[in-house]
């Protein structure tokens, strides 16, 4: 049985031309072309054969995802969805030169999730383009039951964490990744839809950001979260010619601070 939600793994749902009629073959031929005759219902408008044969320019629009800076964290606590987790000196200056990497693109929209880390790091990519911020719900971190504990190598031991881990593919201890999907790919196609024919940024968070780009390629949501290519303050770009998802893009634009980052803690 699949463990990919039917309908989620796919960012190219909406498609031109949905309401187009099968081909259904009829009695008789065309006496000149010896091709089937067609009903009147089932032939094409004038105005619809104007185009065909004509090249046709698709539009191009980028949606890309950013996750926040480094936080602020000396106590080591995975701090999920809680409020006051701040981005650090270095993670400032991550959101700065995500923000550098992503200048002279013709930015159309600035969305984020509404905790503290992303909204600081979406700040800096406002005051490059000079675009609002939009806050969106369907960024935010993913729900976690460990919110709150500070884990180590040694918390498997522990009775309180073993129980929760009874499930790694839905997952047991936090937010679905098939719901996690679900609301990424409504706000992706909400964002490309204000932002048809340019680009765009969304900042969320690690998972979210995650789960996004392996619905896009297509791959199994239930993975080893060591092995996550989402860094801090990297970019992954969705590239849409007209509808369809055509490429996906990655960066690490603060990759030279990376090194400046002690033992790091996902927020979920």
């Amino acid at each position: 049985m699949s463990l990919r939600p039917p309908g989620l793994d796919r960012l190219d749902l909406d498609t031109p031309y949905g309401d187009a009629r099968p081909f259904v073959p009829v009695r008789g031929t065309c006496p000149r072309l010896g091709r089937p005759r067609l009903l009147p219902e089932q032939r094409r408008p004038r105005n619809e054969l104007k185009g065909i044969g004509r090249p046709h320019m698709s539009t191009t629009t980028v949606v890309h995802l950013l996750r926040h800076g480094e936080v602020h964290n000396p106590d080591g606590i995975l701090y999920g969805r809680l409020p006051e987790f701040h981005l650090s000196e270095n993670g400032t200056e991550m959101a700065v030169l995500a923000a550098e990497w992503l200048a002279g693109r013709d930015i159309a929209a600035l969305y984020s999730s509404p905790l503290d880390r992303a909204k600081e790091t979406a700040q800096a990519v406002a005051d490059e383009f000079g675009v609002s911020i939009r806050l969106d719900e369907r960024l935010i971190e993913a729900g976690n039951t460990f919110q709150g504990m500070t884990l180590s190598s040694r918390s498997v031991r522990d009775p309180q964490v073993l129980r929760r881990l009874y499930n790694p593919f839905r997952p047991s201890w936090g937010e679905p990744y098939s719901r996690i999907v679900a609301r990424m790919v409504d706000v992706i196609k909400v964002v490309r839809k204000e932002a048809w024919g340019r680009e765009a940024v969304c900042v969320s968070h690690q998972l979210p950001i995650w789960m996004a780009r392996r619905a896009a390629e297509k791959k199994r949501l239930w993975h080893r979260p060591d092995r996550r290519q989402c860094n801090l303050a990297s970019v992954t770009s969705l590239t849409f010619e007209e509808h369809r998802l055509v490429s996906v893009g990655y960066a690490e634009p603060a990759a030279d601070l990376y090194r400046r980052s002690g033992p790091l803690v996902p927020g979920a």
